[in-house]
């Protein structure tokens, strides 16, 4: 094997028979499954059964109280108009089968702040709100009928409308081929982007710390003062990045197909196609759809393992010369300041895309190295072109060459430094020393 292959080999055989690899690789597909099944387990788990809410209306002829209608939320049981609110509270105080006791004033039609509400129970959010929707419409019907118009509730009726969520297409350019046309939604690309966006980002922090660490850890216990004399320091600090490199890979690639057997197999079964199609909501639609599709999904891991690897040996490059120049973790704080301010700068444009995903600050800072992994990845889900895609990629594995030969650099003097923290002034001059 070569010099870098062994290096290779070692990094990523280390890494890989810890736990704590095994632990996460198995975990975070889990904890991902977990979350993609999370809208319908609430669905099913989040049932209850019925609220018995007794009311005592107050109010003329019981109109409000009768008004009332039972339903899968709550049942309502008008009482009689002589039970006052305290013999109420007296009978139903310690009856488990009552939830609470509604109690509505004389004058409820004109004074709707004459309502009280008393519980035996935890307040429910749901019963609560299902009751004031009931009273609203009530109380209104109740006014309305004071107007001499028959026509005025039919008129009101047909005024009152909401527009629901926006159908939203992708032009295909073809006027004959309407049925081709890809739906797409806002809301769930920023949330499919949010969560690929903040997934690299970890993924670059960690990663990266490792290969800071363990430069730091061999040149404090004097390991690489051993191995340099079997290699050059660019085959050492490449063999590191590219070991560690694997391992992120190799991780990824096991959650993309763990993945992807659960959007062909478990969202299926959790989601079928009747469920999907019985959706209201475009945006709900629209996310259980993109996570059910299993090109989609296996589609979204290749990029995500084009930026995350390229991401990943661009900063690692630059972690690499840090270890190496500095002896301790403390001494490389700040230069790992200087390097996590580029990343920190593109999770707050990660947060503007949803407004507009081809402005020109996310448009540069999709194609800068610095920040293009985690834009870029936050932009693919809103359906951007394909030559944006490639144009990133190429730069930023073209930056990685760049970045490795300064970082090579620095490297090649800073693995024999020790007992010094080196200013940035010095940096420069190594890496222009001969």
């Amino acid at each position: 094997m070569s010099k870098i292959g062994l290096i290779i080999s070692r990094e990523f055989t280390e890494r890989t028979r810890k736990k704590s690899f095994i632990i996460t690789t198995i975990l975070t597909p889990l904890l991902m499954i977990a979350l993609m099944a999370a809208p319908s387990l609430m669905m099913v788990l989040g049932k209850t059964d019925a609220k018995t809410v007794a009311v005592i209306d107050n109010s003329p002829e019981q109109k409000i109280g009768k008004s009332l209608e039972s339903g899968s939320t709550v049942t309502f049981q008008l009482l009689d108009p002589s039970v006052t609110a305290g013999q109420a509270r007296t009978r139903y105080g310690n009856a488990d089968s009552t939830y609470g006791i509604l109690v509505l004033g004389s004058d409820v039609v004109d004074n709707p702040a004459n309502i009280q509400f008393i519980l035996n129970d935890a307040p429910s959010m749901s019963v609560e709100e299902n009751i004031q929707s009931q009273l609203q419409n009530a109380i209104r019907q109740e006014r309305l009928s004071r107007y001499d118009s028959p026509e005025l509730d039919r008129i009101l009726a047909d005024a009152s409308f909401k527009v629901g969520g926006l159908q939203t297409v992708k032009n295909n350019g073809n006027e004959d081929d309407s049925a081709a046309v890809e739906a797409t939604s806002s809301s769930a690309s920023f949330i499919l982007g949010l969560v690929l966006g903040m997934m690299l980002y970890f993924i670059l922090i960690v990663y990266g710390q490792q290969v800071l660490q363990s430069v730091i850890d061999e040149k404090q216990t004097r390991v690489l003062d051993v191995m340099v004399t079997s290699c050059t320091p660019f085959e050492l600090m490449m063999g590191k990045i590219l070991g560690i490199a694997a391992v992120a890979a190799v991780q990824i690639l096991i959650w993309g197909v763990l993945i992807g057997c659960a959007s062909a197999f478990i969202m299926p079964a959790l989601f079928p196609a009747d469920a999907v199609a019985s959706i209201q909501d475009a945006d709900v639609m629209n996310i259980v759809s993109k996570f059910t599709d299993t090109g989609f999904i296996l589609s979204l891991f290749i990029e995500l393992l084009l930026f995350i690897v390229g991401g990943f040996l661009f900063y690692a490059a630059m972690y690499a010369a840090i270890g190496s120049a500095v002896d301790t973790p403390q001494d490389a704080a700040q230069f790992n300041t200087i390097i996590m301010m580029p990343i920190v700068l593109a999770i707050i444009v990660m947060m503007n895309i949803m407004n507009d995903p081809n402005s020109g600050l996310v448009f540069w800072c999709s194609m800068i190295p610095f920040t293009s992994p985690i834009v870029m990845m936050a932009r693919i889900p809103f359906g951007i072109p394909a030559w944006q895609i490639i144009v990133s990629v190429v730069v930023l594995y073209l930056s990685f060459l760049a970045m490795t030969w300064l970082a090579a650099r620095i490297f090649r003097v800073g693995v024999y430094m020790h007992g010094k923290k080196p200013t940035w002034k010095e940096l420069g001059s190594w890496i222009r020393m001969k």
